[in-house]
């Protein structure tokens, strides 16, 4: 029997979902497995650090990424308090509590959040460096909501999007308080599936296009 809770958040239930063995040896195993970081996941970390430079400090946008600036320049002008990399989280309960705490059940780092609380409304933004919003997943923008909405009571709507900031599209979400919970009803039924691959220590690998990239070389469907 395990009796670590599970501390979970928008990625790394994805990475449950794809395949469970690599969940184990991702966040289970002692000897972990680490991903490398490659070109493009480099060049995301640098952009989303210029975003968070610019909109939180005001420091210049290096020439390199000036096409970002008129996408930071519209952000900048709503109306609000302007918080980067917010990390938020919250209990088994919907409560909120910090990101790292003893009781956190959910955690996830919101690129951008903008908190207006006399109209009740905040923005939340994350930035997406793919080259197109083709396989853009709003599910994520959903627990960011459910975590604002526990951490800024007075916040009724939040207007959320996916800025793709390449290919200058946004995914546009809403999201409204009475609705929290539900935002966080259908992931949970695949937490539950990893609290029980824990208690039973069952991790069935799933095969699929991505196993040949798979850093769990030792897995019968690793033909890499």
């Amino acid at each position: 029997m395990n009796s670590n809770p599970v501390v979970w958040s928008f990625s790394s239930l994805k990475t449950f979902q794809q395949c469970p063995r690599k969940y184990y040896y991702a966040k289970v195993a002692p000897d972990r497995i680490r991903e490398p970081d490659t070109t493009a996941t480099l060049y995301g970390k640098a952009a989303h650090t210029v975003a968070e430079d610019y909109i939180g400090n005001g420091t210049p946008v290096p020439p390199q990424f000036a096409y970002l600036k008129p996408l930071l320049e519209k952000l900048n002008a709503i109306p609000g308090e302007k918080l980067v990399e917010v990390r938020l989280g919250l209990t088994k309960d919907l409560q909120a509590c910090d990101f790292d705490a003893p009781d956190v059940w959910w955690h996830g780092i919101a690129d951008l959040v903008i908190i207006n609380e006399e109209k009740g409304l905040a923005h939340s933004i994350d930035y997406k460096t793919s080259k197109n919003a083709r396989y853009a997943d709003v599910k994520q923008l959903d627990l960011v909501a459910a975590g604002i909405f526990a951490r800024w009571p007075n916040i009724v709507r939040v207007k959320s999007g996916l800025l793709f900031v390449v290919s200058k599209e946004f995914i546009k979400a809403e999201h409204y308080v009475d609705m929290k919970d539900v935002y966080v009803a259908a992931p949970a039924k695949d937490v539950a599936r990893i609290e029980a691959a824990l208690e039973n220590g069952v991790w069935n690998p799933i095969s699929g296009p991505l196993c040949k990239f798979c850093a769990v070389k030792d897995c019968e469907f690793n033909r890499s």
